[in-house]
Order: structure tokens, then C-alpha cells, then sequence
């Protein structure tokens, strides 16, 4: 198969939607971006606001004009789809049921997604429950052609998903009945302990995913440098090169043959000017093998 040129990579950024979803297309034209991120409603609220006719239509023709491909919306924070706490289970079920419809009605490529917390109960059970309720959204994913993410955590607090083997138990259960893949956070994986400074660190981290879950299913990357150590457990990011992590990793991101093809979105701090240039860096450095 023919490597596509760096021009048409996917590269773009977390975008915002302020005064309506199309919003977040145009920003991400403004910045060179050829894919975006976006929240389809407040991420810090239960209840979402409804997309009206003309929010959808302006959607549309936002998408035709900026030809961005391949958007990912991202969930409310508060949704905790492996919570022991029988209020909180339900309630983050009803506002991820509402998000798969948005992300319906604006054909939204991928809708990302924390995995849960397990809080005062236990990682198993908590990885269980995710499980329980993926499988809930059979039938209205089954409506749409919306593919759910499993993120990559950083391993703070209680929560899970920063080992690929979670990740993988998850997937293991739920494949074949929802359309199901994982968004590799770059801070995250590093934050957890997984060590891609280098080519290296990288091959071997990529031997670990396959084996736990398999390259398959990788489908975005969050790219994000951090502002700890490895290890750390820790989800603070930092613009590209300016972190623990340094450039190389993310030249050698660019130019695997694994990774370069796979949709990936700035979260770096500082906003659309940073967005610009890094976004052109990334493209400079899958450049350099073309």
C-alpha cells in the first residue's frame, strides 16, 4: 500500500466548541489541523446540552468546506462507567448513552473515554462493570457508526487503563459485539511507566501493546509531552519537547510505520498558536522520511 505524503497525515488538536460544534472545525482549519478533538457538551456536566436542526447542519457544511477527517469527540469527565456506587454507575451510563446519540447525529468517527475508577472498590470489579456496561450500548452503537475508545490513563487515583493488560481484558470481552479500540495518551503511557523517549522504548512499548491487546486495535493518539517523571502516575501535560520526555520520542512517533498513518491529537497546553507550530513539526518530522 502507498505511504501517504506528510500533508495529508491526520494530525490536529483538541479544538473548542464554544458557541457551537462547528466552531471546533473551523478552529482546527485556523491551526493547519486535518483531524480534531472536540466535546460534543459541557465535559463537567451530567446533563448535555440537545443538538438542535441548525447545530447539526452547521456541523455538516463545516465539514464539507474544512475536509477534517476522522473526528473524535472526548466524554464528560464525570462519567465513571466502572463505579461501585450505584448512583453514580447509573447516572454516568445515561450521560454516555446521550453522548453515543450526539456523536451519532454529527457522524463522529471515534468517541474517546476514560475507562473508569474503581474509588473504594476493587480493580477487578471495576474492570468488570466497564465491561458490563460496553456491552450495554450494543444496540444504539449498533445505530451509528461511532467507534468507542478505550484511553490510555496516567494511573492516578483508583483509575484504570494504565496497564495495556486492562485495557486488553476489556477489549477481549466486548469485541465482536461493540465497535470497540483504544487512543494511546503519549503522558499518560509514559506517566505509567511505559518508556518512549526512544526508538527503543518505543519498539518495546509497542511489543507490550500488541501482546496485551493487539496494534489492531489502536486506532488515535493523544500527543502530549509530560511535565513528570516517568513513573510518576501523574497526568500533567506539556508542549512537545518541553517536557520529561524530550523531541525524539515524538520524531520516532512519526515515523514508525506502526504509528504514522494513525490519527493523533495535540491536548498539549497554551492553545491554537502552540497547536500551529506543532502541528507543522510533527509534519516536518514524518517529512523527513517521506
Amino acid at each position: 500500500m502507498k505511504k501517504i505524503s506528510s500533508d495529508e497525515l491526520l494530525i490536529g488538536a483538541h479544538t473548542s466548541a464554544a458557541g457551537g460544534a462547528y466552531k471546533a472545525l473551523l478552529e482546527g482549519q485556523e491551526i493547519g489541523a486535518t483531524t480534531i478533538q472536540f466535546f460534543t457538551s459541557n465535559q463537567k456536566r451530567w446533563e448535555g446540552k440537545p443538538l438542535s436542526e441548525e447545530d447539526i447542519a452547521k456541523w455538516k457544511e463545516a465539514l464539507a468546506t474544512t475536509g477534517i477527517k476522522k473526528v473524535m469527540s472526548h466524554d464528560s469527565y464525570l462519567i465513571n462507567l466502572g463505579s461501585p456506587n450505584a448512583e453514580g454507575l447509573h447516572k454516568s451510563r445515561k450521560a454516555f448513552e446521550e453522548e453515543i446519540k450526539r456523536c451519532h447525529l454529527l457522524d463522529v468517527t471515534f468517541l474517546n473515554f476514560h475507562p473508569g475508577a474503581a474509588l473504594d472498590g476493587s480493580e477487578d470489579t471495576c474492570l468488570k462493570t466497564i465491561v458490563e456496561s460496553l456491552l450495554s450500548f450494543a444496540p444504539l452503537l449498533e445505530k451509528g457508526s461511532t467507534r468507542v475508545l478505550l484511553e490510555t490513563t496516567a494511573g492516578q487515583g483508583s483509575s484504570v487503563g494504565h496497564r495495556f493488560e486492562q485495557l486488553g481484558f476489556i477489549i477481549d470481552r466486548v469485541k465482536g459485539s461493540i465497535p470497540i479500540g483504544v487512543c494511546i495518551d503519549t503522558c499518560h503511557i509514559f506517566s505509567a511507566g511505559y518508556d518512549i523517549r526512544t526508538k527503543e522504548g518505543w519498539e518495546k512499548t509497542l511489543q507490550s501493546f500488541e501482546k496485551e491487546i493487539g496494534l489492531k486495535h489502536l486506532y488515535g493518539i493523544h500527543v502530549n509531552d509530560s511535565m513528570k517523571p516517568l513513573g510518576q502516575r501523574k497526568d500533567r501535560h506539556a508542549p512537545l519537547g518541553e517536557g520529561e520526555m524530550g523531541i525524539e520520542c515524538f520524531k520516532v512517533m512519526m515515523q514508525h510505520e506502526a504509528l504514522r498513518e494513525i490519527p493523533k491529537y495535540l491536548e498539549t497546553p497554551e492553545g491554537p498558536p502552540l497547536w500551529k507550530k506543532e502541528i507543522k513539526m510533527l509534519r516536518e518530522f514524518a517529512n523527513e522520511q517521506d
